[in-house]
């Protein structure tokens, strides 16, 4: 692996550990979750924006971590919607079906939409 990768994924992992230690450590986890899995980065974004809701005892450090963590989080969901919007194909919704609860106004605007989710999911990632 390259250094660069090595150092964005320990500033990566630094950012999480800096969110656990603020709290995200207690939440439930998720009924998807194995035992013992880690919080998805999209929990602990989603942690401390909830924990930023009172500017006053906010902790700068745990806002800047959660920035960090920005990128891996919309790679998250951009799997998570790729595997819906898949899963929602095989079980026989149609384009114009699909379109629409995503707030699309075609068929063709939802495929281009998976295509791009697509492509971002497997873009190089940012630095």
């Amino acid at each position: 692996m390259p250094a660069d990768d090595l150092h964005r994924a320990a500033a990566l992992d630094r950012s999480r550990a800096t969110v656990n230690r603020a709290g995200a450590a207690g939440l439930a986890p998720r009924p998807w979750q194995h035992p013992g899995q880690p919080a998805s980065d999209v929990d602990l974004v989603r942690f401390a924006a909830w924990s930023a809701r009172h500017p006053e005892t906010v902790d700068p450090a745990v806002l800047d971590a959660a920035l960090r963590l920005l990128a891996p989080a919309r790679a998250e969901l951009d799997q998570i919607e790729s595997g819906l919007l898949f899963a929602a194909r095989a079980s026989g919704m149609t384009w114009p079906q699909i379109a629409e609860p995503l707030g699309l106004g075609s068929a063709q605007a939802a495929q281009q939409r998976l295509g791009r989710v697509l492509h971002r999911s497997s873009a190089a990632p940012e630095s």
